[in-house]
C-alpha cells in the first residue's frame, strides 16, 4: 500500500482540530499510519511535514482523556523513528514524562515509556528526558504489573 499523500495528511492533521469524533477518528489513523510494525510507515513523512507533531503534542496535556492521550503518545512514538528531535524541539518530553506518573492507566505508562524510549535514540533527547526526571517513574513502571511483584 503506498504511503499518505501529503494533501490527505494535512487534512487529517486539521481534523485533529475538530470536534471529539473526528479528532479520535484522525488519531487512531494516525496512530496505526505511525505503527513501526505496520506497512506504512512511509507516510511518517507526510505527516511530520503537515504539522502533526504540535496537535499530537498538545493532545498530551492533563485534562485531555487518557485515550486521547494515549493514541497521541502511540502516534509520537511512531514518528519518533523518524525524527525524534522535531519532537523533543515540540516540547513532547515532559507531558510525557507527566503521563508516567500517578493517576495515568497502565496503557498510557506502557505508551507513554515507549514513545521516551524511541526519543531516546537521540543522543540529545537521552540528557532531557533525564532533566524531565523520566527515570525515577520508569524504574516503577514494571511495579503496575501484579506478576511482577
Amino acid at each position: 500500500m503506498p504511503p499518505i499523500s501529503r494533501s490527505a495528511a494535512r487534512k487529517l492533521v486539521r481534523k485533529l482540530g475538530g470536534n471529539a469524533r473526528e479528532r479520535k477518528q484522525a488519531l487512531e489513523l494516525i496512530a496505526s499510519l505511525c505503527d513501526l510494525t505496520g506497512g506504512l510507515r512511509d507516510s511518517r513523512p507526510s505527516l511530520a511535514a503537515a504539522g502533526a507533531i504540535d496537535p499530537l503534542v498538545q493532545l498530551l496535556r492533563v485534562g485531555i482523556p487518557a485515550e486521547v492521550q494515549s493514541k497521541a503518545a502511540e502516534a509520537l512514538g511512531g514518528l519518533a523513528d523518524y525524527d525524534a528531535a522535531i519532537i523533543a524541539a515540540a516540547g513532547a518530553i515532559p507531558p510525557l514524562v507527566q503521563l508516567l506518573g500517578p493517576g495515568s492507566t497502565a496503557e498510557l505508562h506502557e505508551l507513554a515509556a515507549a514513545a521516551l524510549m524511541n526519543l531516546a535514540e537521540n543522543a540529545d533527547n537521552q540528557v532531557t528526558i533525564t532533566a524531565a526526571g523520566a527515570i525515577p517513574p520508569q524504574v516503577k513502571v514494571p511495579s503496575l504489573d501484579p506478576d511482577m511483584d
